[in-house]
């Protein structure tokens, strides 16, 4: 029984040729370039993906505000103005937060 165990117990030792790769002179090996810039581009803006999603949803949320507003306008309900205004404003504020958080310098191929 010693012995099948044996053979398990050295493998696990030694460590396998992936982990034995490089040694701490030699440094790790290079990323893969596509990776590297990947990783460099979240480093410059953390999060991005999730804060333009929240800023669609933002804008979505005041573009049906706004489109509720005119709905009930046209329909002969007295609409405060003082809420349009707050409407468009919120709209304009999220487009604008939307529209500068874009990725600046990217070509469409």
């Amino acid at each position: 029984m010693e012995t099948s165990i044996a053979p398990a117990v050295q493998t696990f030792v030694a460590g396998s040729a992936e982990s034995r790769r490089y040694t701490a002179t030699q440094g790790p090996p290079p990323l893969d370039p596509q990776l590297r810039e990947r990783l460099l581009a979240e480093a410059r803006a953390p999060w991005r993906g999730l804060r333009r999603g929240l800023w669609f949803a933002l804008f979505a949320s005041a573009a049906v505000g706004l489109a509720t507003m005119a709905m009930r306008g046209a329909s002969g309900y007295t609409v405060p103005s003082s809420d349009w205004l707050i409407q468009v404003i919120a709209l304009v504020v999220c487009g604008g937060l939307l529209w500068f958080d874009r990725q600046r310098g990217a070509v469409d191929s």
